[in-house]
């Protein structure tokens, strides 16, 4: 496997995503090269392989890909999991290449600064408190919305938080540029069941000179059930990196494939079933195959007059906001007339229905 990362964070293989912020933020601050003036070639390896290390486990789709195929597959020599049935390349190992962030630059997105240590004389020591970093560096830290969060109507589902460095006191911003969205476009089994998508991306990131260089990723998008048309999915910062510019948050919003069979009305779903005037009067049953593979007989004994819906409680859309309740299956129904009748047949109906003779 190459590079044991997990031992490298001293974290289990079932560390959670704060688990790894800690370790990471213990060990980035011992092994920081400019605490480290003694021994910094040794500092410098560590501290970017620790970095390395964090960025890999802290990615779901990297952690998937290490945890299968290790760090060949990760870096290009095997090809990921699934390759090959995803259409992510050609068998030959090009289909993901990862190519490791500047240390430096993910140390700085956890404290604020590329170098807290500077000015200290080399000693590391810890700076005192409302210095030019304020508390943030050593202190609490606040957390913020830097990762994955999906939202729908306004209504947050998830949101994975890390702890965000402090502002710089006296100093700009960099402006951020505007997001960018593209269309998914789900079927109605896939929003019905959900569904795990992957989208490959290519974007250029830049080192911290400044110098950009062309990457690909691959995406994991987890499709929960009942999410509905407009959904957005938001992968913050995975746009293009330009020098003094925040790279762009790039935005999934989720489009609706009609079905032939099913119509969506909010959380409910409409079938219409096409039945004779005989089966109107009469009765019928009617037979229908479930988004999710079911087989549904219903026997209708009303009348079914022009207008009439037979409604089943709990077989419509999942309901995203409320896990484990579902809307309803509403039957329509289309009744074909006959175009003529015989003599004898009306005057069969006049009798049978109480018509006058």
């Amino acid at each position: 496997m190459g590079v044991d990362y997990y031992n490298v964070l001293k974290v289990g293989k079932t560390a959670t995503e704060d688990d790894l912020k800690k370790a990471y933020r213990k060990l980035a601050m011992k092994w920081h090269p400019d605490k480290n003036p003694n021994n910094k070639k040794e500092a410098e390896a560590k501290f970017k392989q620790i970095s390395e290390a964090y960025e890999v486990l802290s990615d779901p789709q990297k952690r998937q890909i290490y945890d299968q195929e290790g760090e060949e597959g990760l870096k290009g020599q095997v090809p990921p999991p699934g390759a090959a049935a995803q259409g992510f390349g050609n068998g030959a190992g090009n289909a993901f290449r990862f190519n490791p962030r500047n240390a430096e630059d993910i140390f700085a997105e956890f404290f604020g600064a590329a170098s807290p240590f500077s000015g200290m004389g080399g000693m590391g020591g810890r700076p005192s408190r409302g210095g030019p970093f304020g508390d943030g560096v050593f202190g609490g830290f606040s957390g913020g919305e830097n990762a994955f969060r999906t939202s729908d109507g306004g209504q947050t589902f998830r949101t994975f938080t890390d702890g965000g460095g402090p502002s710089h006191m006296g100093q700009q911003q960099p402006r951020k540029a505007a997001p960018v969205e593209n269309k998914l476009l789900c079927s109605l089994e896939e929003l019905y069941k959900g569904s795990t998508r992957k989208m490959k991306i290519s974007r250029s990131i830049a080192d911290a000179s400044g110098k950009t260089m062309p990457v690909e990723e691959i995406l994991t998008i987890e499709v929960k059930p009942g999410w509905k048309k407009g959904t957005k999915i938001t992968f913050p910062e995975k746009g293009n990196e330009q020098p003094n510019l925040v790279a762009a948050d790039l935005v999934f919003v989720i489009d609706e494939r009609p079905s032939d069979v099913f119509k969506r009305d909010g959380n409910d779903l409409i079938v219409t079933q096409k039945i004779s005037l005989v089966e109107a009067l009469t009765g019928t049953t009617v037979s229908l195959t479930t988004l999710d593979g079911r087989t549904l007989n219903v026997s209708i004994t009303d009348v079914i007059s022009p207008g009439y819906e037979k409604v089943l409680p709990k077989e419509g859309m999942p309901i995203a906001k409320e896990p484990g309740r579902r809307g309803n299956l509403r039957i329509k129904f289309d009744i074909e007339f006959p175009t003529r009748l015989t003599t004898e047949q009306k005057a069969g109906l006049k009798r049978l229905l109480g018509g006058p003779g």
